[in-house]
């Protein structure tokens, strides 16, 4: 969890980056604009990049993602710690880690199906996304013993049957956007 939290805390930075970047130059080229298909700045250009608004200031996602994944960073040392935390920590860093995977999946499901394009970094954030939550539920299930009254659930885990599941969730994903945009990607 902390390899997937600290690479998707160095994307959100990077993203971040991206931004101001395009923001002080809006007609320029990012350095992920790669093709057609692969283009950072269709994705920032997005209604879809800046969810939240105060009146006439929005917030570009990739700071919230900073913030997140901060506290995802500190989460896992906690965690190669084996520090046990209360039982409804555990349950709310579960939850906010299965909200940010669904944020992560909103926003490619838009960028493949919506925009049409496939922001680099942004599938950087959702692939680490994805193993950030694989792992955080792995440790809660198995670390913190949120299924203590579940012996099938920490069976599962234990006998590390959730890992072949993995596996074929991050293929079917790969799957997805290959068949999709997969010609254009590679042209």
């Amino acid at each position: 969890m902390l390899l997937a939290s600290a690479a998707a805390l160095f994307v959100s930075f990077m993203l971040s980056a991206e931004t101001l970047r395009l923001a002080r130059k809006p007609n320029q080229l990012l350095a992920c604009d790669i093709n057609s298909v692969l283009s950072c700045s269709d994705v920032a250009k997005s209604w879809q990049a800046e969810l939240v608004k105060l009146g006439d200031l929005s917030f570009p996602n990739a700071f919230f993602g900073i913030a997140a994944e901060s506290v995802f960073v500190t989460i896992a040392v906690i965690g190669l710690a084996r520090v046990r935390v209360p039982r409804w920590f555990a349950t709310c860093t579960w939850l906010g880690g299965f909200a940010a995977l669904l944020f992560s999946y909103w926003l490619t499901v838009q960028s493949l199906f919506v925009i049409r394009a496939l922001c680099p970094w942004c599938l950087g954030l959702m692939f680490s996304t994805t193993i950030q939550f694989m792992a955080l539920s792995h440790a809660t299930v198995t670390v913190q013993d949120i299924a203590h009254d579940r012996r099938g659930l920490r069976t599962y885990y234990r006998l590390n049957y959730d890992l072949m599941v993995d596996v074929v969730w991050l293929l079917a994903i790969i799957a997805v956007i290959l068949v999709k945009d997969g010609s254009a990607i590679f042209q």
